[in-house]
């Protein structure tokens, strides 16, 4: 049976392209598998608070984010010590950093 799911930096690269074309501070931080890895995003929320999302599939295979942490927000250091610890798990995964400014963003429209 093949998979007809788009290759993971096909879909990176996608919403990259959209986030440029409406101003959106978007950047890869750390590439993964380039057909099937897995995505975190890490929305930076100024000053220094962002929010850790990964993206996966329900049981019904349609694609959700998650919040990587309980809390709203957490500071930057402790995003980035929750990101080395998810790229040590699985260094396929895909980090993405946005900086939304309170807008919508791309990756929150999922196919």
């Amino acid at each position: 049976m093949a998979d007809d799911r788009i290759p993971t930096h096909l879909w990176v690269t996608a919403h990259l392209r959209s986030c440029s074309a409406q101003g959106i501070p978007a950047v890869v931080i750390h590439s993964g598998e380039r057909m099937g890895g897995s995505v975190m995003l890490k929305i930076y929320a100024p000053p220094d608070r962002c929010r850790l999302l990964s993206l996966t599939r329900t049981l019904d295979g349609k694609l959700t984010w998650y919040s990587a942490h309980k809390e709203d927000h957490i500071d930057e250091a402790e995003a980035e010590k929750r990101i080395a610890k998810a790229i040590g798990r699985d260094p396929d995964l895909w980090v993405v950093e946005i900086e939304p400014g309170g807008r919508s963003h791309p990756f929150e429209e999922l196919p």
